[in-house]
Protein backbone atom coordinates (compact mmCIF):
# COMPACT_ATOMS: atom_id res chain seq x y z
CA UNK A 1 0.00 0.00 0.00
CA UNK A 2 1.27 3.40 -0.46
CA UNK A 3 0.43 6.78 0.98
CA UNK A 4 1.11 10.18 0.40
CA UNK A 5 1.87 12.87 3.15
CA UNK A 6 1.05 16.25 2.10
CA UNK A 7 3.21 18.33 4.91
CA UNK A 8 5.59 20.91 4.69
CA UNK A 9 7.72 20.69 8.00
CA UNK A 10 10.55 18.40 7.17
CA UNK A 11 10.55 16.96 10.57
CA UNK A 12 7.13 16.33 11.11
CA UNK A 13 6.94 14.97 7.56
CA UNK A 14 10.38 12.44 8.36
CA UNK A 15 8.47 11.43 11.29
CA UNK A 16 4.91 10.32 9.73
CA UNK A 17 7.15 8.25 7.24
CA UNK A 18 8.98 7.00 9.68
CA UNK A 19 6.46 5.76 11.33
CA UNK A 20 3.81 4.66 8.38
CA UNK A 21 6.87 2.76 6.91
CA UNK A 22 7.34 0.78 10.12
CA UNK A 23 3.73 -0.04 9.61
CA UNK A 24 4.25 -1.45 5.94
CA UNK A 25 3.61 1.42 3.92
CA UNK A 26 5.42 2.85 0.90
CA UNK A 27 5.19 6.50 1.43
CA UNK A 28 5.72 9.53 -0.97
CA UNK A 29 6.57 13.30 0.77
CA UNK A 30 4.90 16.11 -0.55
CA UNK A 31 6.37 19.72 1.05
CA UNK A 32 3.70 22.14 -1.41
CA UNK A 33 -0.52 21.39 -2.06
CA UNK A 34 0.79 22.01 -5.82
CA UNK A 35 3.41 19.33 -5.74
CA UNK A 36 0.57 16.85 -3.49
CA UNK A 37 -1.40 17.79 -6.86
CA UNK A 38 1.05 16.14 -8.80
CA UNK A 39 1.77 13.01 -7.01
CA UNK A 40 -2.09 12.30 -7.04
CA UNK A 41 -1.96 13.01 -10.72
CA UNK A 42 0.46 10.30 -11.63
CA UNK A 43 -0.48 7.51 -9.74
CA UNK A 44 -3.19 6.23 -7.41
CA UNK A 45 -2.27 6.22 -3.46
CA UNK A 46 -4.39 4.29 -0.63
CA UNK A 47 -4.76 7.00 1.45
CA UNK A 48 -3.52 10.57 1.96
CA UNK A 49 -2.51 13.02 5.18
CA UNK A 50 -2.77 16.10 4.56
CA UNK A 51 -2.04 19.19 6.26
CA UNK A 52 -3.82 22.21 5.81
CA UNK A 53 -1.08 24.88 6.30
CA UNK A 54 0.65 24.73 2.93
CA UNK A 55 3.10 27.37 1.93
CA UNK A 56 1.42 27.49 -1.43
CA UNK A 57 -2.29 27.22 -1.14
CA UNK A 58 -4.78 26.54 1.53
CA UNK A 59 -4.68 22.68 2.75
CA UNK A 60 -8.53 22.61 2.86
CA UNK A 61 -8.99 23.76 -0.72
CA UNK A 62 -6.65 21.33 -1.94
CA UNK A 63 -8.99 18.45 -0.38
CA UNK A 64 -12.18 20.49 -1.63
CA UNK A 65 -10.24 19.82 -5.11
CA UNK A 66 -9.84 16.03 -4.48
CA UNK A 67 -13.29 15.23 -4.14
CA UNK A 68 -14.79 17.85 -6.49
CA UNK A 69 -12.71 15.91 -8.60
CA UNK A 70 -14.17 12.80 -7.91
CA UNK A 71 -11.28 11.19 -5.66
CA UNK A 72 -12.55 8.79 -3.31
CA UNK A 73 -9.23 8.46 -1.68
CA UNK A 74 -9.25 7.74 2.32
CA UNK A 75 -7.74 11.66 3.01
CA UNK A 76 -6.53 12.04 6.91
CA UNK A 77 -6.10 15.63 8.31
CA UNK A 78 -3.13 16.16 10.44
CA UNK A 79 -3.12 20.19 11.58
CA UNK A 80 -2.22 21.98 14.45
CA UNK A 81 -5.74 23.73 14.13
CA UNK A 82 -7.69 21.66 16.61
CA UNK A 83 -11.00 23.80 16.81
CA UNK A 84 -14.40 22.37 16.66
CA UNK A 85 -14.93 24.73 13.80
CA UNK A 86 -11.86 23.43 11.68
CA UNK A 87 -12.93 19.79 12.71
CA UNK A 88 -16.10 20.49 11.06
CA UNK A 89 -15.08 22.10 8.04
CA UNK A 90 -12.96 19.87 7.47
CA UNK A 91 -15.07 16.70 7.43
CA UNK A 92 -17.72 18.69 5.43
CA UNK A 93 -15.17 19.03 3.21
CA UNK A 94 -14.65 15.41 2.40
CA UNK A 95 -11.81 14.84 5.21
CA UNK A 96 -12.24 11.10 5.94
CA UNK A 97 -10.93 11.57 9.92
CA UNK A 98 -9.28 14.70 11.50
CA UNK A 99 -6.01 14.10 13.68
CA UNK A 100 -5.12 17.44 15.35
CA UNK A 101 -1.10 18.03 16.38
CA UNK A 102 0.69 16.56 18.70
CA UNK A 103 -0.39 12.97 17.79
CA UNK A 104 1.00 9.75 19.05
CA UNK A 105 2.65 7.61 16.38
CA UNK A 106 0.09 4.98 16.73
CA UNK A 107 -2.13 7.26 17.30
CA UNK A 108 -1.26 8.26 13.60
CA UNK A 109 -0.76 4.58 12.01
CA UNK A 110 -4.16 3.50 13.54
CA UNK A 111 -6.28 6.19 11.92
CA UNK A 112 -4.74 5.62 8.55
CA UNK A 113 -5.61 1.94 8.88
CA UNK A 114 -9.05 2.99 9.69
CA UNK A 115 -9.36 5.31 6.88
CA UNK A 116 -8.36 2.73 4.77
CA UNK A 117 -10.52 -0.07 5.84
CA UNK A 118 -13.35 2.36 5.64
CA UNK A 119 -12.90 2.64 1.83
CA UNK A 120 -12.56 4.49 -1.37
CA UNK A 121 -12.30 3.25 -4.39
CA UNK A 122 -8.59 3.30 -4.30
CA UNK A 123 -8.62 1.79 -1.11
CA UNK A 124 -8.97 -2.24 -2.61
CA UNK A 125 -9.08 -3.82 0.98
CA UNK A 126 -8.86 -7.34 -0.88
CA UNK A 127 -7.12 -8.27 -3.94
CA UNK A 128 -7.74 -11.37 -5.89
CA UNK A 129 -5.25 -12.60 -8.07
CA UNK A 130 -5.50 -16.28 -9.30
CA UNK A 131 -6.13 -18.44 -6.01
CA UNK A 132 -4.50 -15.61 -4.14
CA UNK A 133 -6.56 -13.18 -1.81
CA UNK A 134 -4.13 -10.29 -0.65
CA UNK A 135 -6.06 -8.85 2.64
CA UNK A 136 -4.24 -5.44 2.32
CA UNK A 137 -4.90 -3.97 5.72
CA UNK A 138 -3.70 -6.60 8.11
CA UNK A 139 -0.94 -7.87 5.01
CA UNK A 140 -2.32 -11.24 4.87
CA UNK A 141 -2.14 -13.53 1.60
CA UNK A 142 -4.48 -16.32 1.55
CA UNK A 143 -4.42 -19.68 -0.81
CA UNK A 144 -7.70 -21.57 -1.50
CA UNK A 145 -8.56 -20.10 1.78
CA UNK A 146 -5.41 -20.93 3.90
CA UNK A 147 -2.86 -18.62 5.33
CA UNK A 148 0.48 -17.87 3.58
CA UNK A 149 3.46 -17.69 5.36
CA UNK A 150 5.57 -14.48 3.76
CA UNK A 151 8.22 -12.07 5.35
CA UNK A 152 7.39 -8.76 5.56
CA UNK A 153 9.26 -7.97 2.43
CA UNK A 154 8.21 -11.07 0.02
CA UNK A 155 4.39 -9.70 1.25
CA UNK A 156 5.31 -6.39 -0.45
CA UNK A 157 7.00 -7.63 -2.98
CA UNK A 158 4.04 -9.91 -3.42
CA UNK A 159 1.71 -6.27 -3.47
CA UNK A 160 3.47 -4.53 -5.45
CA UNK A 161 3.51 -7.29 -8.43
CA UNK A 162 -0.21 -7.94 -7.78
CA UNK A 163 -1.12 -4.76 -8.43
CA UNK A 164 0.73 -4.57 -11.31
CA UNK A 165 -0.31 -8.35 -12.21
CA UNK A 166 0.53 -8.91 -16.09
CA UNK A 167 2.64 -6.12 -16.60
CA UNK A 168 6.52 -6.19 -16.42
CA UNK A 169 7.96 -4.22 -13.47
CA UNK A 170 11.58 -3.17 -13.81
CA UNK A 171 13.79 -3.99 -10.63
CA UNK A 172 15.00 -0.13 -10.28
CA UNK A 173 10.96 0.26 -9.89
CA UNK A 174 10.93 -2.54 -7.30
CA UNK A 175 14.28 -1.10 -5.39
CA UNK A 176 12.02 1.92 -5.53
CA UNK A 177 9.20 0.98 -4.14
CA UNK A 178 9.52 -2.33 -1.96
CA UNK A 179 13.20 -1.42 -0.69
CA UNK A 180 12.65 2.37 -1.16
CA UNK A 181 15.87 2.78 -2.48
CA UNK A 182 16.80 5.81 -4.85
CA UNK A 183 19.51 3.58 -6.18
CA UNK A 184 20.47 0.34 -7.23
CA UNK A 185 22.90 -0.75 -4.79
CA UNK A 186 24.97 -3.02 -6.76
CA UNK A 187 23.39 -6.25 -5.30
CA UNK A 188 21.26 -9.50 -6.39
CA UNK A 189 18.81 -8.42 -3.62
CA UNK A 190 15.70 -8.23 -5.71
CA UNK A 191 16.59 -11.18 -7.52
CA UNK A 192 17.07 -13.33 -4.40
CA UNK A 193 13.85 -11.85 -2.61
CA UNK A 194 11.62 -12.74 -6.00
CA UNK A 195 13.41 -16.41 -6.30
CA UNK A 196 12.27 -17.25 -2.66
CA UNK A 197 8.56 -15.41 -2.62
CA UNK A 198 8.73 -17.99 -6.74
CA UNK A 199 9.42 -20.83 -4.40
CA UNK A 200 7.16 -19.71 -1.15
CA UNK A 201 4.18 -19.73 -4.08
CA UNK A 202 4.84 -22.77 -5.82
CA UNK A 203 4.73 -24.54 -2.27
CA UNK A 204 1.09 -23.71 -1.58
CA UNK A 205 0.41 -25.19 -4.81
CA UNK A 206 -0.56 -21.83 -6.33
CA UNK A 207 -1.68 -21.17 -9.79
CA UNK A 208 0.27 -17.75 -9.89
CA UNK A 209 3.70 -17.56 -10.39
CA UNK A 210 6.50 -14.92 -11.20
CA UNK A 211 8.23 -14.80 -14.54
CA UNK A 212 11.61 -14.01 -15.45
CA UNK A 213 11.47 -10.78 -18.18
CA UNK A 214 15.13 -10.79 -19.35
CA UNK A 215 16.75 -7.83 -19.70
CA UNK A 216 13.62 -5.71 -18.34
CA UNK A 217 12.13 -7.13 -14.96
CA UNK A 218 9.62 -9.34 -13.26
CA UNK A 219 5.72 -10.17 -14.11
CA UNK A 220 3.08 -11.85 -11.96
CA UNK A 221 0.75 -14.22 -13.78
CA UNK A 222 -1.89 -16.87 -13.24
CA UNK A 223 -0.37 -19.78 -15.13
Amino acid sequence: MRILVIEDDHLVADLMRQVLVDDGYAVDIAAQAEEGRQFVSSQPYDAIVLDLELPDRNGLALLQDFRREGSTTPIVVATAHDTTADVVRALDAGADDYLPKPFANEVLAARVRAAIRRGGARSMEKVQIGDLTLHRVNHEVHCHGKLVNLTARQYALLEFLAMRAGETVSRPTLLEHVWHLQFDPGSNVVDVHVAQLRKRLRETGSIVDIRTVRGEGYALEVV
